[in-house]
């Protein structure tokens, strides 16, 4: 059975999230998706959907939505209080939310982005093969606002089986290993060694497009701008304040600034858990 999801709170920053538009850069596309693959994974495993079907991203402060039939949520990422018309349910498990009743996500207790799947994922239109929002370009459907109304797939009206499965905690401290490079000759031999052995902080300026950095300047070995050149998930580009930007999902296909060396993938879930003030270490790969 299909139907509907009505915002009742939109949040701080809601947005309808799934794998990415991922193949376009070369016609400068961003990536987007959810910026926790790992979180947007389980969520939807726990809901009985793909791994890849749409599901919404809040940021900080939560969301609360209405469905118009019987659905099977679950809400994971970054732990928050849950509730069903009021009343307490779980976090982290599929729940049954009946048709006409409330489901609120509240404020991520630890964390940052708490995701929510429902059984038979969410429908918007898909643009260039995908279902998110981009901050960036503007692509797929815009942040929610009370009152929004969703297309919801079909899915089972009762809770899957039960599945216990962990779920990754906020970090404390961001450790983000580095490869070296395209651009790190641009840097003095100091500015590398700081960029490694130095402790910055999550800046409150974060956002999808880049997680900012608070700590010491990476000092520059030449002057001068490059010109634009394509940017990969993970760059750490360095503007002119000096302070590294670590690239994520809406992050431009291209800049000007150099990058200094780029973050494996696999530590990125970790920076869109990571609240202003956390601390963060840049390490080597090897």
């Amino acid at each position: 059975m299909t139907g509907a999801i009505e915002v009742v709170r939109a949040g701080a920053l809601t947005t309808v999230q799934d794998a990415g538009r991922i193949g376009w850069a070369h016609l400068g596309v961003p990536r987007a998706g959810a910026l926790d693959a790992p979180s947007r994974r389980l969520a939807n495993r726990l809901a009985g959907n793909p791994a890849d079907a749409a599901l919404l991203e809040t940021t900080a402060t939560g969301c609360a939505v209405r469905p118009d039939r019987p659905v099977v949520a679950v809400v994971g990422g970054a732990p928050c209080r849950v509730t069903v018309d009021g009343r307490p349910v779980a976090w982290g498990t599929p729940v049954h939310v009946p048709a006409g009743a409330v489901l609120d996500a509240g404020p991520a207790v630890q964390g940052l982005r708490s995701y929510l799947a429902f059984g038979g994922g969410l429908l918007p239109e898909p643009v260039l093969g995908s279902r998110s929002a981009d901050l960036l370009s503007g692509l797929g459907p815009a942040p929610l606002r009370d009152g929004d109304v969703l297309p919801l797939g079909h899915g089972a009206s009762l809770p899957a089986a039960p599945d216990t499965v962990p779920w990754p905690g906020a970090p404390a401290e961001l450790v983000l290993p580095v490869r070296l490079g395209p651009r790190h000759t641009w840097f003095t031999d100091q500015a590398l060694r700081t960029l490694t052995t130095a402790t910055y902080r999550v800046s409150p300026h974060s956002n999808r497009i880049g997680l900012r950095t608070e700590g010491p300047a990476l000092t520059r070995a030449r002057e001068g701008e490059l010109p634009s050149e394509g940017m990969v998930l993970g760059a750490i580009q360095v503007p002119p304040d000096g302070r590294p930007v670590v690239f994520l999902n809406d992050h431009p296909t291209t800049g000007g600034y150099p990058v200094v060396g780029v973050v494996d993938e696999a530590a990125l879930a970790g920076a869109a858990q990571a609240v202003p003030g956390t601390r963060v270490r840049f390490v080597s790969a090897g």
